[in-house]
């Protein structure tokens, strides 16, 4: 029943009671094909798990489960992130620009699509990613396919409370505020501003809300997934991204609109 249904729906095709891949299962869910996009999908699956205990997340204020680590659960997250990345790298070293920048840290930096970016668009540059034990061996494993290994390195750490370094040209957080609170994020923001050498930058990617936080409707959407899948994490306004920022010490703090459902926040170190 689950195959004729699927032949239904253009993902197979039946040939004299056999079952086989169309073009398009081929292309998305095949191991070693470039759009593999099976990791993704099992990503989406665990969501689906959590979006289903929505009513008492919301009654409670808060996620009511602990964020399960079975069946795989990492190395689907950084699929799909991973994905994700290599979906907006483009659109984000261009608005950014590679001008002075020399030193990077990339927060939370996952599977390293945007330090490899980087580093693929800046000759020389070095970059640091930060994030959890169980993230940084698959960052590696991706750094040395890019044959970067001498530019970036992938290490251990709390990006909260593990030292961070110093004199960065830039400190890269995608996808990672709307994981924590606001008072985190304003510890996050400044431990920032004392890593970062004089006129070096932070940039923020993230679902960013209008200051109604009705919209855009992704943002809006994405912060009952941060509900269901976190204790105190949200999709967060751009006001309230420019108030962190300027109170840890930033100035020129500015907006930048990026196709797609994220945008930036960019701010500068005086």
């Amino acid at each position: 029943m689950l195959l004729n249904a699927l032949v239904s729906l253009k993902l197979l095709d039946k040939r004299d009671g056999t079952f086989f891949n169309t073009p398009a299962s081929t292309r998305f869910f095949s191991e070693g094909s470039r759009d593999n996009a099976c990791g993704g999908l099992m990503h989406t699956a665990h969501l689906w798990q959590r979006w289903s205990a929505l009513t008492e997340c919301v009654r409670g204020g808060t996620s009511v489960e602990a964020r399960s680590r079975e069946d795989n659960w990492v190395t689907a997250f950084s699929a799909a992130m991973d994905r994700n990345a290599k979906e907006r790298v483009g659109a984000v070293v261009k608005a950014i620009g590679t001008r002075g920048i020399k030193r990077m840290l990339d927060l939370g930096g996952g599977s390293g699509a945007y330090s490899i970016a980087f580093a693929r668009a800046v000759p020389g540059l070095k970059s640091e990613i930060l994030d959890l034990d169980d993230v940084v061996p698959l960052a590696q494993e991706n750094i040395r396919k890019a044959g970067l290994a001498d530019h970036i390195s992938a290490r251990v750490g709390d990006l909260l409370s593990d030292p961070l370094g110093e004199n960065y040209d830039m400190i890269l957080a995608s996808a990672i505020c709307h994981m924590f609170s606001p008072e985190q994020n304003r510890k996050l923001f400044q431990r920032a501003y004392n890593a970062l050498a004089p006129k070096g930058q932070v940039v923020v990617q993230d679902f960013i809300l209008e200051p109604s936080k009705t919209a855009p409707r992704a943002a809006a959407l994405f912060s009952l997934n941060m509900l269901v899948g976190t204790r105190a994490g949200s999709s967060y306004s751009e006001p309230e991204y420019t108030s962190w920022l300027r109170k840890a010490g930033f100035s020129d703090v500015r907006p930048v609109r990026l196709p797609g459902p994220s945008g930036l926040m960019i701010a500068v170190r005086a």
